[in-house]
């Protein structure tokens, strides 16, 4: 290990639990496991979470590596496989894995004894810079309180980079664009009117919002205001759909109206049979639960586009955990489905037929709306239903995509969730897997993607919303 031209990383355990494949990203530079991240894995192994199945994977790659090295081989460093053998398609050549050998021992201060393992691991680390001065020697952790750490003793120590989607989670993808002031007037006179079954298409010349996606929400706020849908751009032309407009009482979704711009977007792609991927983002109090029910509803029930309505969410609580749960998986997710009911609630409420007609009326819906839980999700396929995942935002992109590769033929599926409030360990605003699948199907043209900023809820949560 006397290579000063790469960097030298020590990965903490909680990086490979992450993401087992870390093992593989990090192009030419070299990698040190002490042995108590060994251990720690080897503690971690056993259950059926996906923190215990990233650690039996971990254990399968670096089996891989070390089958048939002795010693000696371990000492230099085994050669971490180059891109194209399957392992670690995409990644530089040239990295080495270092595993530890023999004791290394450095003087940490009296406060931090060596018998805990991020002690032992900064011990490590520490060791490593003294006994290679010309090379930088930097720890990668996902714990903030070992990096705080490592750095007062002037350690280098970073946070594992490789699962971010974007730098900050302000570059997210909106999903709706201002056109600029006097658009008609510009664009007005090369305007051409078609009709494709049923819909109004206008076709434009030229871009009309730069670096524009499929399904990208515009309006324009001038004269009587625009609103509309980007639904494809090609060389030189666009085509533009007008919005359908959501907030009259004569096009309410379930007896649900759109209360303001972004509400109305999404309606128009909740109800669009040919978007099958929809998410929407947004913080607490803005209808993202209650739209997409409602669309639901409306065209499970009445248009019978999708046979039934199915619903699942990430169990994380906010705070103490209440224990098991009695009962079917569906009595053992109701706890969590409180959103679900109180939205139910509103949108069975009718003046007319009283409570006899409102208890057949929530009888007939719980039929045609089915609670999930994520544990069992694993080799289902759904046949036209409208799936609602709701809180994805505690989703990682793993369990993401195990969720999105459920849908089968004709079902839409809807992924709902506040990126600020993430209740999973060791996941961020920039990691999240609904973070990361807005950002990877921007670009399907059957996908489309809303982020609602206006409470709608009452006065009081969008006072407490701001203030608190």
């Amino acid at each position: 290990m006397t290579d000063t031209t790469t960097r030298l990383f020590v990965l903490d355990t909680n990086v490979l639990m992450h993401d087992p494949a870390a093992l593989f990203r990090f192009q030419e530079h070299d990698l040190f496991l002490p042995m108590v991240v060994l251990e720690e894995l080897d503690n971690a192994k056993r259950g059926v979470s996906e923190v215990s199945r990233n650690a039996r994977q971990v254990s399968r790659f670096l089996d891989q590596l070390v089958s048939g090295a002795d010693r000696s081989r371990i000492e230099q460093g085994l050669p971490l496989p180059a891109p194209g053998n399957g392992t670690a398609a995409g990644c530089a050549p040239g990295g080495r894995l270092y595993l530890q050998t023999r004791d290394l021992q450095a003087a940490l201060p009296e406060t931090m004894p060596g018998n805990k393992p991020d002690n032992t691991i900064l011990t490590t680390v520490m060791a490593l810079s003294e006994a290679q001065p010309g090379r930088e020697v930097v720890l990668v952790s996902k714990d903030i309180n070992l990096r705080i750490k490592a750095r007062v003793l002037g350690l280098q120590a970073e946070d594992y980079y490789n699962d971010k989607v974007l730098d900050d989670a302000s570059l997210l993808y909106s999903g709706i664009a201002r056109l600029e002031e006097g658009f008609w007037e510009d664009h007005g006179q090369d305007l051409a009117v078609t009709r494709d079954e049923g819909r109004t298409l206008y076709r434009l010349r030229g871009e009309l919002v730069e670096n524009a996606h499929p399904n990208l929400c515009v309006y324009t706020e001038s004269g009587n205001g625009f609103e509309g849908i980007i639904r494809s751009t090609g060389p030189g032309e666009t085509l533009l759909e007008p919005v359908r407009d959501y907030r009259s009482e004569h096009n309410s979704v379930w007896g649900i109206q759109a209360r303001n711009r972004e509400q109305n977007f999404a309606l128009n792609l909740l109800m669009d049979p040919e978007v099958d991927f929809v998410t929407l983002l947004g913080t607490a109090g803005t209808g993202k639960t209650l739209l997409a029910l409602a669309a639901g509803l409306a065209q499970t029930m009445d248009m019978k586009r999708y046979r039934e309505i199915v619903m699942t969410r990430v169990t994380v609580p906010v705070g103490e955990d209440i224990g098991f749960l009695p009962g079917t998986e569906e009595e053992k997710m109701t706890p969590w489905m409180g959103a679900l009911m109180d939205n139910l609630e509103v949108l069975t409420q009718s003046e007319m037929g009283g409570e006899w007609c409102r208890e057949v009326t929530n009888e007939l819906l719980q039929k045609r709306i089915k609670i999930r839980s994520l544990n069992f999700m694993r080799g289902r396929t759904f046949l036209n239903r409208y799936l609602i995942i709701d809180e994805a935002q505690n989703l990682t992109p793993k369990q993401m995509k195990t969720l999105v590769t459920r849908a089968g033929p004709g079902t839409k599926l809807v992924c709902l969730g506040n990126i600020a409030q993430i209740d999973t360990p060791y996941l961020s605003e920039t990691t999240s897997g609904l973070t990361y699948v807005v950002d990877r199907f921007k670009e399907w043209p059957h996908s489309g993607h809303v982020i609602l900023t206006r409470g709608e809820r009452s006065r009081l949560a969008d006072h407490a919303s701001e203030v608190l």
